[in-house]
């Protein structure tokens, strides 16, 4: 490799979950601190940051692509860019991007981003770097302070696993179950603000796992977190995602019937309603125990809105397990769900399971699942058509005078009249579609 030019701009493509994009901010933020600056749209960035997520099938092969695109793109504007790999594909297979792909200059796992400013003063001085070091959480005390920021943003909590799901890469991409300090959290919670949010969504793999003392000594958790940030001065909303069943306690179901600002909201993955399917998951709950589990947010909250995921396909599921879950859908009525075909991830359990599930019969049930999941979604936003309620603005909309923003329900809405962007303004739901509703602002 030669040396080069420093960059001057650069773009960060994140892909995959929320904490992608939370850990895509903090990369920008970094190269901002060097002075680096986006690109403008429709230019080609000196540097680009491919911030990528190991959870779905192929997904190596789709970072390789992503760099071909960038190297012919590059040649076609006469510079080629420099490229860093970042995310958990970097953190898996780090050794192998650098081998098949010269173009890559940096190779950095999730846990070492905050040392992407010394790798990229190498990668100019011509030297190729890689580095998927495992810190525990070292990196969040390197970043940069938050400046000016959207109405909605995301903090890190707690990172990695320790449940060890059979489908998962996670734990091996991401760590153990780590989490933050809580004094740290609410300092950035009170710098979010002061750079312009007005809602924070508390990020963690296992976000009620979150463990802490405050500052007094006494431990914590999630729901003591959640509290205790419900005390910060124009912080209007907190939601938090992705929470397992095994690590939901009574202070939390409490925690949604007493804190006003904890939204009406709860993301509760459950994958399969069956339970031999379940355990072959490695998941530690039951079908009826995440059933009675939902059951208590709904009595602590009645106008919680409930979101789930889903994997159908897992290997050896029968058609009778995957109607299981089916059952279980129409008895929840998910507001908003995510679904997904199994994907066989390298080193992870359940790749090696016998009775892999024929791509066409996983087909077949995902459409047959995402019907249903689509009929409630449908249901949940006509059901709300008539409330009043708050939208927080976070952008405008295609047409003049239009604004866009979310319910507590996580729900899009859109209206017109006079608002600006950060505004919590109340609308009267009159109009649902499958996606948004339409609101009329009061």
């Amino acid at each position: 490799m030669q040396n080069t030019i420093p960059p001057k701009t650069y773009r960060v493509k994140s892909f995959g979950c929320q904490m992608n994009v939370y850990d895509g901010e903090r990369m920008a933020e970094l190269l901002a601190e060097k002075g680096i600056t986006p690109a403008p749209e429709g230019k080609e960035a000196d540097l680009v940051v491919l911030n990528t997520c190991h959870i779905r099938e192929k997904a190596a092969e789709k970072v390789y692509s992503d760099i071909g695109r960038l190297v012919k793109a590059g040649r076609e504007a006469g510079k080629e860019p420099l490229i860093a790999v970042a995310g958990c594909v970097a953190q898996a297979e780090g050794e192998e991007i650098m081998a098949r792909a010269p173009a890559v200059s940096m190779v950095v796992g999730p846990q070492a981003y905050h040392r992407l400013p010394d790798m990229l003063d190498r990668a100019v001085a011509g030297e190729r770097a890689t580095d998927t070091d495992m810190p525990p959480i070292a990196k969040f005390d390197a970043l940069p302070a938050r400046r000016k920021i959207g109405p909605a943003a995301f903090l890190t909590i707690q990172e990695g696993c320790d449940k060890f799901c059979t489908y998962c890469v996670v734990p091996y991409t991401r760590g153990a179950e780590i989490s933050r300090p809580y004094k740290d959290l609410v300092t950035e919670a009170h710098k979010l603000v002061e750079a312009g949010a007005k809602e924070i969504t508390l990020l963690g793999q296992n976000v009620n796992a979150w463990t802490g003392e405050d500052d007094k000594g006494r431990a914590q958790g999630l729901a003591g977190l959640i509290r205790a940030l419900a005390q910060v001065d124009g912080l209007a909303r907190i939601r938090y995602t992705t929470s397992h069943p095994a690590d939901m306690d009574d202070a939390m179901i409490a925690a949604h019937g007493e804190v006003d600002k904890l939204m009406p909201y709860l993301h509760l993955p459950v994958q399969s309603g069956n339970d031999r399917v379940l355990k072959a998951m490695n998941r530690s709950h039951t079908a009826d125990s995440y059933l009675r589990l939902l059951e208590r947010f709904r009595t602590a909250r009645p106008d919680i809105a409930l979101s789930g995921d889903f994997i159908v396909g897992f290997p050896g599921e029968t058609e009778a397990e995957f109607e299981d879950t089916l059952r279980l859908v129409d008895t929840v009525g998910y507001a908003q769900a995510y679904s997904f075909k199994y994907s066989p991830r390298p080193g992870t359990p359940a790749a090696t399971m016998d009775g892999q599930i024929a791509k066409d019969v996983m087909d077949d049930r995902l459409q047959r699942l995402q019907a249903a999941l689509n009929r409630d979604q449908l249901a949940f936003n006509n059901a709300s058509v008539g409330q009043r309620c708050t939208v927080l603005v976070e952008r405008t909309g295609k047409h003049a005078g239009q604004w866009l923003g979310k319910s507590p329900w996580l729900q899009s809405v859109w209206f017109e009249g006079k608002a600006a962007i950060g505004d919590l303004v109340e609308v009267e739901l009159v109009e649902a579609g499958p996606n948004s509703l339409a609101g009329r602002l009061i």
